[in-house]
């Protein structure tokens, strides 16, 4: 028997954390993952790894991972060849553009793309080919409110600032569980470790949340708040930074202005502590409490995440965090929040800096509800509907056909039995996806993707959100090829498909990437864009496409004009990683607002405060249910793996004993869930009694319901749990953002029989 090692970025959370796998080759020539552990001559992750990370052999091996096509015959999924796929794609697909026009094709994206270069790459390719608005993405079901208020304040949607953990003295943690997550639009491997040794250099971490969450186990505090009230503590805490004359710009002072600082203390005038306090649970003399710790602290940040931005005011709380770090001096702040530098492909190193066009919305809404585009996509939530309703014209029609990219939003959004039965009466569908799983069984046709050791990666997202500078690429582990062609090359075919070329879904895909290459040579190397396609010529797909991206970044090597910048050779010659350096100031060129300045009072935003103020008057729902995130899970896509799935079923609904007590309800028992409005919406529950969520609130997490027939997931069926989205309202919404309220949905909770 021989070994080896590959190293790896991990490819299952935004951590990225960097592996070494330890490979044998058995007697027959057949090699098998023995060992996967933490690279410790990883300068990002440092040797960190979760569970998650060892799972890896097992969706790797998993047999119920697709390998070969499957096509929809007589109600089963049946195995095809990929010849056979393609043509029966181009058949449908073909058919649904002739008779609906080439706009009744809509598209769902999934979070796993954001994990595999070829797809970060290609994806763009195939929305564009389509020619559809009917966009979506799981991004309207937890970041676009951040994105939204990042794009308005910096003038780009991936212009997020970050804590500065290593360097601070103060961290506020709301809405958010980094415990779990390792971090979430903030890309930190080992929070904890990062928090113990923030509190030994004598920092203090406080977190706020409705529960107690890991991470605010390991605080030095934690406030419970009511669900759904974040925006009126931040506003809150804001106005407090004013009436006691706390303000402190700091290193933003240059580029923010006067006027924009005095419209903001205008409009949270009404949000005084004591006006927002019994909505928020939170005493009034503890929120002055927070905001004066915030001012004093010498290094102090504000971070929140999902919990902050599943609620209707999402994006007013997102822009509040930012609000609060401007104010106080901690933007672009050592210790504060600042903004990463990535190698590759980030909107706020090219072109003039520190300006920009911004970002704009509604540039065009939807046919049913009317939401507002943003960021080129409609919300998840009104897929259902656009489905539904028939077109009243032929500019505007109704979704007739779908292709689903690595996206189940029938487990993962909500109002999902509606959407399921709305899937039903599509015309076509075409998912690549790795599982025949909740959405995939309502495809004509499912294209599989490899196993993400099969691929090289370089995480383009995730180094825009990294809390240190740096480049890493993972080459393919070259374990057994499967024979299945990349997720890269089975979507520019779709691309082409989507376009009339290809008879019968035969396409020249090497033939588009040589064109796709040749554009970004040309975009980023000018005049010397023959000999950079030259210079990349050994390879191909994402990585040709990469190796120019890496030159032409703020990192590269300015192809030759800037010798010894990283390009990709450099990476291979480096397994482990190049280490770019702390985060640094990056104002005012990091800004891309058509001012040039940090637009901290942007109309939209500002606009939104009256809503708000008229529903901090309303009463609290009495029970509602919020969501909750496990460092062995990642939404929905990870229950079929046995090394994440054994030990203590982590689908249970927390329940307050106060709450249990009141209702009738023991530890085990099994519940309903009713949504509050409508009993006819209901899941069965299994009830875990637990103080660690407040009174008045149930803790269910998202992604589960794994009981659905037609599906291929047995380990995942074995414990299905229970689908929180089938209570949720589809409906709900951040009106800015389109982005799903999914926290502090009123519920009832009945106690069910004991079964005898």
């Amino acid at each position: 028997m021989s070994h080896r090692t590959a190293h790896r970025i991990c490819p299952l959370c935004e951590a990225c954390c960097g592996l070494v796998l330890d490979i044998d080759r058995d007697a027959q020539g057949a090699e098998h993952i023995a060992t996967i552990r933490g690279d410790e001559a990883d300068p990002f992750s440092r040797g960190y790894l979760c569970p998650k990370a060892i799972a890896l052999k097992d969706l790797h091996d998993d047999p119920d991972r697709l390998r070969q096509p499957l096509i929809r015959r007589g109600g089963q999924h049946v195995p095809a060849t990929w010849d056979e796929a393609f043509a029966e794609i181009a058949r449908g697909l073909g058919d649904v553009q002739a008779r609906h026009g080439r706009g009744a094709v809509g598209i769902t994206l999934g979070n796993p793309i954001v994990h595999k270069v070829g797809l970060t790459l290609a994806v763009p390719t195939l929305v564009k080919a389509l020619g559809t608005r009917h966009v979506y993405s799981a991004s309207t079901l937890d970041q676009m409110p951040r994105q939204l208020a990042c794009g308005l304040l910096y003038g780009h949607w991936f212009s997020v600032p970050v804590p500065d953990i290593d360097r601070t003295d103060w961290l506020l943690v709301i809405g958010a569980n980094p415990m779990a997550s390792n971090g979430s639009m903030w890309t930190v491997p080992d929070f904890r470790g990062r928090a113990k040794a923030l509190r030994q250099r004598g920092g203090r971490l406080v977190v706020v949340d409705p529960r107690r969450t890991e991470t605010a186990r390991v605080a030095d505090e934690h406030l419970p708040i009511r669900p759904g009230a974040d925006g009126f503590l931040l506003a809150a805490m804001v106005h407090t930074l004013f009436e006691e004359d706390r303000v402190r710009l700091g290193a933003a002072a240059p580029v923010v202005d006067a006027a924009d600082v005095e419209a903001v203390r205008l409009a949270v005038a009404p949000f005084a502590p004591e006006a927002v306090a019994e909505r928020c649970a939170v005493p009034a003399e503890t929120i002055r409490r927070l905001a004066r710790a915030l001012a004093a602290a010498p290094r102090a940040a504000v971070y929140g995440r999902i919990g902050t931005n599943g609620q209707t005011f999402g994006t007013l709380s997102a822009w509040l965090i930012d609000v609060l770090n401007v104010l106080t001096g901690r933007l672009d702040a050592q210790g504060g929040v600042m903004f990463p530098k990535a190698a590759a492909l980030a909107a706020n190193t090219m072109g003039t800096p520190g300006t920009g066009r911004g970002v704009t919305t509604g540039r065009h809404h939807s046919r049913v509800s009317g939401a507002p585009e943003v960021l080129g996509e409609w919300p998840i939530t009104c897929l259902a509907e656009e489905i539904e309703t028939p077109a009243t014209s032929p500019d505007q029609p109704a979704v007739k056909a779908l292709i689903t990219v690595a996206s189940n939003p029938v487990l993962s959004a909500p109002g999902s039995p509606r959407l399921a039965a709305a899937l039903d009466t599509l015309d076509f569908m075409v998912s690549v996806d790795i599982y025949l799983n909740e959405t995939t069984r309502h495809a004509n046709v499912i294209l599989p993707g490899r196993s993400p050791l099969e691929d090289g990666h370089f995480d383009i997202a995730f180094a825009q959100l990294s809390l240190r500078n740096h480049a890493r690429y993972s080459p393919p582990v070259g374990l057994a090829d499967s024979g299945q062609p990349a997720e890269w090359e089975i979507v520019l075919r779709l691309s082409e498909m989507a376009q009339g070329r290809g008879p019968g879904g035969v396409v020249d895909v090497a033939a588009l990437d040589d064109r796709l290459a040749r554009q970004d040579a040309e975009r980023f190397a000018g005049d010397r864009a023959d000999a950079a396609l030259a210079d990349a010529s050994r390879w191909r797909g994402p990585e040709r496409r990469l190796d120019l991206a890496l030159r032409a970044g703020p990192h590269g090597d300015d192809f030759g004009r800037r010798p010894g910048g990283v390009r990709l050779a450099a990476l291979l010659d480096a397994p482990s990683g190049l280490d770019l350096g702390a985060l640094a100031p990056r104002l005012p060129e990091v800004l891309r607002t058509p001012s040039g300045r940090v637009d901290l009072a942007p109309p939209l935003l500002l606009g939104d405060l009256p809503r708000a103020l008229a529903a901090l008057h309303e009463p609290a729902p009495p029970l509602v249910v919020i969501g909750r995130r496990d460092v062995r899970s990642n939404n929905s896509w990870m229950h079929n793996l046995p090394t994440l799935a054994k030990g203590p079923f982590r689908g249970a609904a927390q329940v307050h004993p106060v709450d249990a007590a009141r209702i009738g309800l023991v530890d085990g028992a099994s519940a309903r869930v009713l949504r509050a409005d409508d009993a006819r919406c209901h899941i069965t529950v299994q009830i875990h009694v637990d103080d660690s969520v407040m009174p008045g609130v149930v803790c269910l997490p998202h992604g589960w319901g794994h009981d659905l027939p037609g599906t291929r997931l047995p380990v995942a069926a074995e414990r299905p749990g229970a689908n929180l989205n089938a209570v949720l309202d589809e409906r709900l919404r951040d009106p800015l953002s389109g982005n799903a309220v999914l926290s502090g949905v009123a519920i009832l909770l009945e106690a069910l029989p004991a079964i005898r």
